[in-house]
């Protein structure tokens, strides 16, 4: 079969397309054929060495945890996954070296896979297991609040995502939107501010024009309920300002800072914030898997989908092109970087 790989952290030109052979799935794993693979800023950066696990040079690493496509064999002990079943999967790459989506096909845990739902798309499936599943963590993780999303399950919440014009900003406002949150967000431009109200966000500020907190002040006297935070370091004095008392900043992020983060003690105190940091690697499989359920729902009812329509452009590559795919989510791309591995039929 046709694979991208590499053996040394770098840059897109470490990556190479070769032929391995196709494994075959053990005791609880299965074989998907991947149709779509997608890119997140995660998988470049383990590409570079900067990633959850050390890049071990005396092996080969297919790169990209999303992908969607069809079983092609079942292990022994799988129930209810068949062959022919459509499927999308959930870092994958994070089960060893070789298990990456870059490839045509791939051997995974059975708990890392998922049903496609009828009339939901491989381009769906690949688009929204690392940006979906962390903005459902981001949104559930509030005092008193849901630990799955679903109609009605943010009702009566305001949520703040910053830099809504993301892939991760996308997904939690098409989820914040679909669970019945009023969202605000703030982008850089008004070509982002048109891909978020896209998105569905009620409301779209620049954080680039003066009087922000006071703008966000205006749409919610009281306090934004949720903060979801991909720039920890540079908005910290501003989430405290704008926070209701007992909110929650769920951070996945700190673009553009320097990697620390420095609180106010008596602003945070005085409102009793909340703070949740997030990332999926270490989340458990469990928490996972019920997030994938609640984004399957949501993909199923036309809720969380992909294209300008909904915000997210979409760039496509070939497999052969993989290190075109890489540079482009690395060079800031926005939307949704997707590799055609194999045909969908």
């Amino acid at each position: 079969m046709r694979a991208v790989t590499y053996r040394s952290p770098g840059g897109p030109e470490v990556l190479s397309l070769s032929t391995r052979e196709r494994a075959e799935p053990g005791a609880g794993e299965v074989r998907v054929r991947i149709v779509v693979s997608a890119v997140n800023p995660t998988d470049w950066k383990q590409r570079r060495g900067a990633g959850v696990t050390a890049v071990d040079g005396s092996v080969e690493t297919v790169p990209n945890q999303d992908g969607a496509g069809v079983v092609d064999a079942v292990g022994t002990g799988v129930s209810g996954i068949e062959v022919g079943d459509r499927v999308w999967v959930i870092l994958a790459a994070a089960y060893g070296p070789g298990s990456g989506t870059a490839q045509e096909y791939t051997v995974v845990p059975a708990e890392h896979v998922l049903p496609l739902p009828d009339g939901v798309g491989f381009d769906e499936g690949a688009s929204f297991a690392i940006p979906g599943l962390t903005a459902h963590r981001a949104l559930t993780v509030a005092e008193g609040g849901p630990d799955r999303l679903a109609p009605g399950a943010l009702e009566g919440t305001t949520v703040l995502v910053a830099g809504g014009a993301g892939a991760v900003g996308n997904s939690a406002i098409q989820l914040a939107r679909w669970a019945g949150a009023t969202v605000i967000t703030t982008v850089s431009t008004e070509a982002k501010a048109e891909l978020a109200r896209a998105a569905g966000a009620h409301h779209v500020l620049r954080y680039t024009e003066p009087g922000l907190e006071d703008a966000i002040k205006q749409l919610a006297p009281d306090g934004v309920d949720l903060i979801v935070e991909v720039a920890a370091g540079v908005n910290a004095e501003l989430d405290s300002r704008v926070l209701r008392p007992h909110g929650t900043i769920s951070i996945y992020g700190d673009d553009g800072g320097t990697g620390t983060v420095g609180l106010s003690f008596r602003a945070n105190a005085w409102v009793n914030a909340r703070y949740q940091f997030v990332i999926l690697y270490t989340l458990g499989i469990d928490r996972l898997r019920a997030g994938a359920e609640s984004i399957s729902a949501a993909m199923a009812g036309g809720a969380l989908a992909i294209g300008e329509k909904t915000g997210l452009p979409i760039h496509r590559f070939p497999l052969a092109d993989t290190a075109s795919a890489h540079a482009a989510s690395e060079n800031g791309a926005i939307g949704k970087v997707l590799i055609d591995v194999t045909p969908a039929g």
